[in-house]
């Protein structure tokens, strides 16, 4: 303990013995000691619970005191307002954070434990006290408390760490389930297909055979997707992004992207590109453009009913880029809302439709790379628009 100034609060109602402890500590030689006097328990729980910033005590008694943080109280039992054990507890349960040192007239052995017990870090009889053994108890007080509360402090990360390993290994569990439910029904599609395929190949319709490849090559599709979220998730917990931004034609690259959706969904929906502005050239990590864009369209085309519209717009102006993907879709509730990002999360409407909560969450975070802005307005059995803001040339960290 190395303290320019031990402040001390004195809780005495007797003036004889207030004055005998000032003398204590005036024959100690020091100026470190600032000693602070009340004569009711009321009056020391007063003056620990205020502060500083707040206005000053409306009590009399200790409106001259000044404000501060107590280093230890020196506590007599036998008050005014309280008396023996019930005193100490009083004030410890209106301030446990400040040591106590009780003082008492009566040389009782089971009293000093019981004091003990009840959170006094010392027990002092008043004819008793010397120079020596008032400056060790104060010390030893305040050295104890702190060392207490270390070891409180410790013991909360240690339960804050045993509720995040809980948390984690809850998540892991739920994730492990995830996963095996959402690769089991595109595997389930492939085995089936093939198996369709291969029974009746020669005596199929080449229209239904066309058919069940479009199921597979769609459930192929589903696991790939599922594995690239897996993977960015895995690599942006282990913060194994990269960021490479380099030139990229937008114009090319979104309609290249536009073509693989309609290719991939045949006339189930209509998506509607529109760009504005010079959009031929930006400077982006394309890869996560390409995740950002993906992942918003799958779930405008998951989660709108089929021969719907899909609007796909992208603007250029004063070196900003804005993506917004509009459908007309079944919205998401207002109270899943704040929640979109979350891992895991998927809205309460879902119904049966697959998915597992990845998406959103990867997409803020390929835009919180990027430094843009993520803004979803959304309005149950209406529709979802998310607008995406990106500086049009990002530089590399």
């Amino acid at each position: 303990m190395d303290k320019t100034t031990i402040h001390i609060l004195l809780v005495e109602d007797s003036p004889t013995d207030a004055k005998l402890l000032r003398q204590v500590f005036l024959r100690t030689g020091e100026d470190k000691w600032q000693m602070s006097h009340v004569e009711l328990l009321s009056e020391a729980i007063d003056i620990c619970q205020a502060s500083p910033q707040l206005s000053p005590i409306k009590n009399d008694a200790i409106a001259t005191i000044e404000l501060q943080k107590f280093d230890v109280v020196l506590l007599d039992l036998h008050l005014p307002d309280a008396t023996g054990l019930d005193t100490l507890k009083a004030y410890r349960a209106a301030i446990p954070d400040i040591p106590v040192v009780v003082l008492t007239g009566l040389d009782d052995e089971d009293l000093a434990l019981q004091a003990l017990a009840q959170g006094a870090q010392d027990y002092l009889v008043k004819d008793q006290i010397t120079m020596q053994r008032l400056v060790c108890a104060i010390r030893y007080a305040i050295e104890r408390e702190e060392i207490l509360h270390k070891l409180r402090e410790s013991e909360e990360r240690s339960r804050q760490a045993l509720l995040k390993e809980q948390e984690l290994n809850e998540l892991k569990s739920n994730f492990v389930a995830m996963v095996s439910h959402e690769f089991r029904t595109p595997m389930t599609t492939i085995r089936t297909g093939l198996d369709l395929l291969e029974q009746g190949y020669e005596t199929l319709p080449k229209e239904r055979r066309a058919k069940y490849f479009d199921r597979i090559y769609y459930a192929i599709n589903q696991m790939i997707q599922l594995l690239d979220e897996v993977l960015f998730l895995s690599k942006s917990e282990a913060e194994k992004l990269n960021f490479n931004p380099k030139l990229v034609n937008l114009e090319t690259f979104c309609n290249e992207l536009v073509e693989i959706f309609k290719f991939g969904m045949g006339n189930q929906h209509n998506i509607i590109f529109n760009s504005v502005g010079d959009i031929t050239l930006a400077t982006m990590d394309e890869d996560l453009i390409n995740c950002i864009l993906t992942n918003l369209l799958s779930n405008a085309v998951k989660y709108s009913p089929q021969q719907s519209n899909i609007y796909f717009d992208v603007i250029c102006q004063d070196d900003i880029v804005t993506f917004r993907i509009q459908d007309q879709g079944r919205g998401i509730p207002l109270k899943d809302q704040p929640n979109l990002f979350q891992t895991f999360y998927r809205a309460t409407n879902v119904g049966k439709i697959q998915g597992t909560g990845l998406g959103l969450s990867i997409v803020k975070q390929c835009v919180d790379i990027h430094q843009g802005q993520i803004d979803v307005e959304s309005q149950q059995d209406v529709g979802t628009t998310v607008t995406v803001t990106l500086p049009l040339h990002s530089v590399s960290k």
